[in-house]
């Protein structure tokens, strides 16, 4: 019995995925639940487990190719040795000789992707105006010319309906924020969707509308359409590699990464402040409880949940850092999804802890060791990554001070966590007298998206988590 292996639909808006790796190869026994090959989407790496157990005995695609969700990627021979036949390419038929061999029954294709709901059949009425729109002339009177007219026209409402429900939601919001109709766009993506990739290059284009140009309605045929002003970006000419030079193909995850830093610097303001930071109560709190802390909750205790369980306090105190822009309204939002950067050798990807607000320290040090393990293994799910509403990044955990780090979209703020390191500081004492210590200190540098943040607001919100660290209040 052979058990066909399809491209896994990792959540609710991806249409397809790209194959980066095969971990095995034709002919190589497989046991169920064993990962048989790795594929990147628009929003998580993963390693994708055999359905069956068997031997891998047919693959359809490479790794590097882009492959629909549902589509048949590959076939697992069974105990009976039966195969199952490869998806059958789209070819032109030539005629065939007059003394040819009776025709093989055609081989049922494998399953295609996940079908979207047609929309109803227009009415008579609908049909009629269409036509006139369009210029169109049906001859009413033929019989089945009315059938034919509602078809004709459903099926241009499902084409329609297929590329908008193709397009993943960060295009979808791309095209709202700058005011394009994705239905005139033509998508390069599978059956027609509209990548990231062709969204940005019409943007470049200048052939983008402006907001209050694309809430006009539209006419079909305009006289003389106004030129809408162009969005002028510079394109950087092309590198030509040198002798020696070695060049090597940007990853899946690497280009998604590129794309999404660019159009975050394109979208928001961009302000970074920086605070000093004493974690001395901290670094002091953590050693005391980190050995029973691990044999009690079961996972390691590092800084990351003072500093988390501090964020979502100033959070709720500062409301505005916890929100989104759509349009030219502010939405702010009830959950505080804390983001956490983690490196990955292959690129980045930020998982999200959801509702942080709710957890203890143990409940942020559990979530976030299983977000970070999982991440490393490529076990994370597309709901791992999504939601997030405040992001943090530690370049402290390389040794780093601080940075100025990129706000991740479609959030307003981003707090960048430095290495803590002993270095003298003066203190005060109770009697006010002065005097120089070693404390453990770090840079804290919050970017935040000028457009909504006032300046007052970022000092006034990081200012504040510095207070709540120094202090140092916190029930493990």
């Amino acid at each position: 019995m052979s058990t066909e292996v399809v491209m896994p639909q990792m959540g609710e808006s991806i249409a397809e995925g790209t194959i980066t790796r095969w971990l095995k190869k034709v002919g190589d026994q497989v046991e169920r639940d064993e990962p048989l090959f790795e594929i990147s989407t628009d929003k998580v790496d993963a390693e994708i487990p055999s359905p069956a157990a068997g031997v891998l005995s047919q693959v359809f695609y490479n790794e590097g190719d882009t492959v629909e969700v549902n589509k048949v990627v590959a076939v697992l021979n069974g105990s009976d040795g039966a195969t199952a036949a490869a998806p059958a390419p789209a070819v032109e038929q030539s005629p065939a000789p007059a003394q040819s061999a009776p025709a093989t029954p055609p081989i049922p294709a494998p399953p295609g992707p996940t079908a979207v709901a047609a929309p109803p059949v227009p009415s008579m009425e609908t049909v009629v105006q269409a036509a006139a729109t369009e210029g169109r002339s049906y001859d009413y009177d033929r019989p089945g010319a009315v059938e034919d007219a509602q078809q004709k026209l459903q099926a241009e409402m499902s084409a329609e309906e297929l590329r908008k429900t193709k397009s993943s939601p960060l295009v979808r919001n791309i095209a709202k924020e700058h005011g394009i109709d994705i239905s005139r766009l033509e998508g390069t993506g599978m059956s027609g969707r509209v990548t990231k990739n062709d969204i940005m290059s019409f943007i470049e284009s200048g052939a983008a509308l402006s907001p209050q140009q694309a809430m006009q309605p539209q006419a079909k045929a305009p006289s003389a359409p106004a030129p809408a002003t162009p969005i002028q970006f510079p394109v950087p000419a092309p590198v030509q590699p040198g002798t020696g030079d070695q060049v090597e193909q940007m990853s899946v995850m690497r280009k998604k990464i590129a794309e999404h830093m660019t159009l975050s610097q394109r979208t928001s303001a961009h302000v970074t402040t920086v605070y000093e930071v004493d974690m001395t109560r901290i670094v002091k709190l953590r050693d005391q409880y980190k050995g029973s802390f691990f044999q009690n909750v079961g996972t390691k205790l590092t800084y990351m949940p003072f500093i988390f369980q501090a964020l979502t306090t100033a959070i709720r105190q500062f409301p505005i850092v916890n929100a989104q822009v759509s349009g030219d309204q502010i939405i702010y939002k009830r959950e505080i999804n804390l983001g956490m950067a983690v490196a990955l050798d292959w690129g980045l990807i930020v998982p999200v802890i959801k509702r942080a607000d709710e957890l203890s320290i143990a409940g942020l040090a559990r979530a976030a060791n299983d977000l970070a393990d999982r991440a490393r293994t490529k076990q994370l799910k597309p709901d791992d990554v999504a939601g997030g509403t405040f992001t943090v990044t530690n370049p402290g955990v390389f040794g780093g001070l601080f940075g100025t780090p990129i706000i991740n979209q479609p959030q307003v703020a981003i707090l960048g966590v430095g290495a803590i390191v002993k270095r003298p500081k003066v203190v005060t004492n109770d009697e006010g007298d002065d005097y120089i210590a070693i404390r453990h200190m770090a840079y804290f540098a919050l970017t935040f998206d000028h457009r909504i943040i006032d300046g007052s607001d970022a000092e006034k919100f990081l200012g504040y988590l510095k207070q709540l660290l120094e202090a140092g209040q916190f029930t493990i």
